[in-house]
């Protein structure tokens, strides 16, 4: 009968780092699982305000220990190596991380359509942004310490840091004090499927969700309003269009 201590022996080197990344993978799934079950229980409000408090506590344990263990420092909360990263190698791995982001999220969109179809990717597609639109919302809004009611300025703002900010071509036109143009003019997606002589992924669902959901969390009293997107026909220049406003009466 093997003992603890000795559980290892049967494993190769590359065993057990394809373990560490294992764990450190059950490690993210489980933080996740926590949130949603909280949500589940207690309601997206209150789940947020606990995640607040769950995940500055669980970041910083971790990455203390990960930091003694691997050699690197702490400044502010911030590994040091990144702040002494080249500011263009820091840029380049924000959009490496924004790369990897999207190629994750149409891997599992295939995934659930190799299996079952369009359909249904298209369903728990739409499905996860409204969960995850709100969430990146109000990790920007955190990020950059807005008020409760930043207005369309603030959507302004927080829509430049969302994960595909910078591996999109986007751009705002102000309309007014309290209005925006939000135009996708070149979409990472949809540029592929032409390239592909494919037609355009048809994404007006999950942007209605998408979009309204995100602006709604940066500020209660925003609207959102489609210009066009997917299956909708489009000029050239861009993709997607939406009209962020708060109205006269609000």
């Amino acid at each position: 009968m093997a003992t603890m201590d000795k559980w290892d022996e049967g494993f190769s080197q590359e065993e057990l780092a394809r373990l560490a990344i294992d764990m450190m993978h059950r490690t993210v799934v489980h933080h996740v699982m926590w949130f949603k079950e909280v949500e589940h229980q207690m309601g997206t409000e209150e789940a947020m305000k606990i995640f607040d408090a769950a995940y500055k506590r669980s970041y910083d344990t971790q990455m203390k220990r990960l930091g003694k263990f691997f050699g690197f420092e702490m400044t502010e909360g911030v590994p040091k190596p990144l702040l002494e990263m080249p500011r263009e190698k820091l840029l380049k791995l924000l959009n490496e991380l924004g790369i990897n982001w999207l190629a994750g999220d149409g891997i599992w969109f295939q995934a659930v359509e190799f299996k079952h179809g369009m359909y249904d990717a298209k369903r728990c597609n739409d499905t996860c942004w409204a969960k995850f639109s709100p969430f990146e919302a109000w990790s920007i809004k955190r990020f950059l310490n807005l008020p409760e009611n930043p207005g369309v300025e603030g959507v302004k703002q927080a829509l430049q840091l969302r994960m595909y900010a910078r591996i999109n071509v986007q751009s705002i036109i102000d309309e007014g004090p309290n209005s925006i143009v939000f135009q996708m003019n070149d979409c990472r997606v949809q540029s592929a499927r032409k390239r592909q002589g494919l037609e355009d992924y048809p994404c007006k669902s999950a942007g209605l969700v998408e979009y309204s959901s995100f602006a709604r969390t940066i500020d209660s009293r925003v609207k959102t309003e489609c210009i066009g997107c997917p299956p909708d026909e489009h000029p050239e220049e861009w993709f997607c269009a939406w009209r962020f406003y708060i109205p006269e009466e609000a």
